[in-house]
């Protein structure tokens, strides 16, 4: 787990982020916007079998790629 970054966003940084998080996502699932907000307040992808995430302007992840990737930071150190 070492190969994880941690951060924190405050809900001020997601409230930044709302309206476009909604222009992004609301016609797949308006109920998932404060997951796109919170990944482009941190610049960060999200990790997600949920399809409504794809093709939203930020990099997803699947479970089985971050299983391949932990694995692969494993194998490195």
């Amino acid at each position: 787990m070492s190969a994880l970054n941690r951060r924190a966003v405050g809900v001020d940084a997601c409230e930044r982020h709302r309206a476009e998080a909604l222009s992004r996502i609301e016609s797949r699932d308006p109920d998932d916007w404060p997951i796109l907000a919170t990944a482009l307040a941190l610049e960060c992808p999200i990790w997600t079998e949920d399809q409504d995430f794809f093709g939203a302007g930020v990099p997803t992840w699947t479970t089985d790629r971050v299983e391949l990737y932990l694995r692969t930071a494993d194998q490195d150190s």
